[in-house]
């Protein structure tokens, strides 16, 4: 792709979107409410609002290497702050796709330099489901239960943050764990049973908002 055709299209995308509704802009600019947060994969394969058929201001999206949540990262920390306590939003959704970049070099023994601290997570996932994910012969499986598992994990670190159990508390907020399939296009609900995950480590991360 040329990166001059980026200005051009551009220019056809805003002459598509007032044919159909002149106040298409306007009323864009007016804020944004939306209901879910969706974390997602940065792989330029897995874009979050094209695969969920939603248009701008409705998906409050944040992006990183394999969808991952680290308490440690301000960026996804200030993105899940923002989006829970402040947009109010009533859904947080972790998004993998199998076949992830991220997952695959973490599961490979190499030295990838500035990446090795981040890609360290999902070895600890990796680790903590070392049985399971041993137990798999095939390589390509293995490596797409990871991704799930990764999802499952990272939906986990979420229910550990203050800003999810006082939503959780206050108006209901729920946390999802999908998987993009590359393959075939469809997006998958683990259904993780949220209420369950959140009783069941409340006794070691209870933050204290009864």
């Amino acid at each position: 792709m040329e990166i001059e055709n980026v200005f051009k299209n551009n220019e056809n995308w805003i002459a598509n979107k007032l044919a159909v509704n002149p106040d298409y802009f306007s009323d864009l600019s007016k804020g944004q409410s939306p209901e879910i947060l969706y974390i997602g994969c940065s792989d330029s394969r897995v874009t979050a609002e094209d695969l969920m058929g939603v248009q701008p201001g409705e998906v409050f999206v944040h992006r990183n290497i394999a969808n991952m949540v680290i308490s440690i990262d301000l960026n996804v920390m200030s993105v899940l702050n923002y989006a829970v306590e402040h947009l109010k939003v009533n859904h947080v959704v972790v998004c993998g796709h199998y076949f992830c970049g991220g997952v695959k070099a973490a599961m490979e023994a190499k030295d990838l330099g500035i990446l090795n601290p981040w890609l360290r997570n999902i070895r600890d996932v990796y680790r903590l489901h070392k049985k399971e994910l041993n137990a798999i012969e095939d390589e390509n499986q293995r490596y797409n239960r990871l991704v799930e598992l990764n999802v499952q994990e990272q939906c986990i670190n979420l229910i550990k943050t203050a800003a999810v159990q006082k939503a959780y508390k206050e108006r209901g907020l729920k946390v999802h764990g999908w998987v993009f399939d590359i393959h075939s296009g469809k997006l998958i609900d683990l259904k993780i049973d949220f209420d369950h995950v959140l009783k069941d480590i409340m006794e070691i991360y209870n933050l204290g908002h009864d």
